[in-house]
C-alpha cells in the first residue's frame, strides 16, 4: 500500500489531519487500532476553543457542532464560598468556547472521511515505523489478521501516549519532560440539567470540583480524589453529597442530582516529548504532550499541531520548500509549553496538595483574588482558556 502521508491513529488529531489534507489535494491512509463504535464512543474532552471551532468550520466539520454544541462565554470560579465569573468576550475582543464532546467530533469527521476522505482503516494496529530517516518511510501494520506494509512520504503518529510513534525516535535524540500529580479526577455522567449555565471551576479545603456538561440534559462533573482511588470507592450518594460540599456558596445557589450512568478516574500528568519531528516521522496530539485536563488544553492542543502539519505539507507541495517541516516541532512547542504552563498554573491554583500546608491555601486563594480583582490577570486567564493563536 501506498500513499503520500501516513496517519495512525482516528482519534481528533488524525481524523482532522486527514480532512485537512484532503481539502489540499494531498493523499492519505488512516490506520487505527480499534473499531469504529469505540472511537465513536470513547469519552473524552469537551471543551473546544474558539480557534479549534473555527478550524472545524472551515474545514466543513462545524454544521453538527453549530446546531448542537453549547457556546460559552465564561467560566466561573469559586473559592471561599464567593463566585467570580471570568467573561471571555469581554477580556479577549469577543473570543469564546464552545461545549462539544470529542465523540460528537470524531463522529463528525469520521462520516466526513467515508463520504469524501481516502482509506480510514479500523481495527488495523501499528506494529512500527520504520526509515523515518530516509525519503519514504514504512508503517508496519496488522490487519484482518496478516501484516501489511503502508509506505508514505511522511509518517504521522496521531496514536496517543501509548502508540508506537514516539518509540521510532532514537533515544539520543528524544528529551521527556514530564510531572506526575499525587491526586486524579473521579469523573461522572448524569442524567440531568446542569445547574449552572458555564462551567464553574471551584476550589476548596475538601479538594477541587468541576461542573461541567455534555449537553441541556447531561452534566459532567469532576471530584479530587487521591491519585490512587477507584471509581467503585464511592457511591453514587456520597458522590452527589461532596459534590455539594465543595460547590458550597453564600447565596441560594443549589446542585441538582439525577441518576449516575457512568463513573471513571483519570490520573492527572504533564508530559512533553522533544522533539515532536525525527526525519519524515511527525508526532502530533497525545503522542507528544499530555496536560492535566484543568486547563481543557488536551485536544485543542492536538487541533494545534496537525494545523501546522496541513499547512506545512501543503506549503511543500505548493511551493517545494520544506522551511515550514523544518520549522514543525519548534512552532508547535511554543503552542505547547505555553499550554503546559496554563495548565500547570490552573490546576495548582486549584487542586490542594495531600501535604498542602496552610500557607500553601492562603496562595492559593491570594491567586484566585488577584484574578477577580484585576483586569489584567483575568485577561491573562481568558486569553489562555479560548486558546493560544493557531499561525504559531
Amino acid at each position: 500500500m501506498r500513499t503520500t502521508v501516513g496517519i495512525i491513529g482516528a482519534g481528533p488529531a488524525g481524523l482532522l489531519l486527514a480532512r485537512l489534507l484532503h481539502r489540499a489535494g494531498i493523499d492519505s491512509v488512516v490506520l487505527e487500532s480499534r473499531d469504529r463504535a469505540y472511537v465513536e464512543h470513547r469519552q473524552r474532552a469537551g471543551i473546544l476553543e474558539q480557534g479549534t471551532v473555527d478550524v472545524l468550520r472551515a474545514a466543513g466539520a462545524g454544521e453538527r457542532m453549530d446546531r448542537e454544541g453549547l457556546r460559552h462565554d465564561g467560566i466561573e470560579l469559586r473559592f471561599d464560598r464567593r463566585r467570580h465569573r471570568v467573561d471571555f468576550p469581554g477580556l479577549t475582543g469577543g473570543r469564546s468556547v464552545m461545549v462539544y464532546a470529542q465523540t460528537e467530533v470524531c463522529k463528525d469527521l469520521i462520516a466526513l472521511h467515508i463520504e469524501e476522505g481516502g482509506p480510514l482503516l479500523f481495527e488495523a494496529e501499528a506494529l512500527a515505523v520504520e526509515g523515518a530517516e530516509g525519503g519514504r518511510p514504512r508503517i508496519r501494520f496488522r490487519h484482518q489478521g496478516r501484516e501489511d506494509v503502508l509506505e508514505c512520504d511522511y509518517a504521522v503518529g496521531c496514536d496517543g501516549f501509548w502508540g508506537v510513534s514516539r518509540k521510532a525516535f532514537p533515544a539520543a535524540l528524544s528529551r521527556t519532560f514530564e510531572r506526575v500529580y499525587p491526586y486524579a479526577w473521579l469523573g461522572i455522567l448524569a442524567d440531568v440539567a446542569p445547574s449552572h449555565d458555564e462551567l464553574v471551576y471551584a476550589r476548596h479545603d475538601r479538594g477541587f470540583a468541576l461542573l461541567s456538561m455534555r449537553s441541556p440534559s447531561v452534566s459532567r462533573l469532576y471530584l479530587q480524589v487521591p491519585a490512587d482511588a477507584k471509581a467503585d470507592d464511592w457511591s453514587d450518594e456520597e458522590i452527589w453529597d461532596e459534590l455539594e460540599r465543595r460547590f458550597e456558596t453564600d447565596d441560594d445557589w443549589r446542585l441538582e442530582r439525577g441518576p449516575i450512568t457512568q463513573k471513571s478516574v483519570t490520573p492527572m500528568r504533564s508530559f512533553v516529548h522533544e522533539p515532536m519531528r525525527h526525519g519524515r516521522l511527525f508526532l502530533a496530539g497525545d503522542a507528544a504532550h499530555i496536560v492535566p485536563p484543568t486547563g481543557a488544553k488536551g485536544l485543542n492542543l492536538a487541533v494545534g499541531d496537525v494545523v501546522t502539519l496541513a499547512r506545512a505539507l501543503a506549503h511543500e507541495k505548493e511551493t517545494g520548500s520544506a522551511e515550514l517541516l523544518d520549522a514543525y516541532s519548534a512552532t508547535c512547542l511554543r503552542r505547547v509549553w505555553q499550554a503546559e504552563r496554563f495548565s500547570y498554573d490552573m490546576t495548582t491554583m486549584l487542586h490542594p496538595a495531600p501535604d498542602a500546608t496552610p500557607f500553601d491555601a492562603r496562595l492559593q486563594l491570594a491567586r484566585l483574588d488577584r484574578i477577580a480583582a484585576s483586569r489584567a490577570a483575568g485577561t491573562d486567564l481568558a486569553e489562555a482558556y479560548t486558546g493560544f493563536p493557531l499561525d504559531g
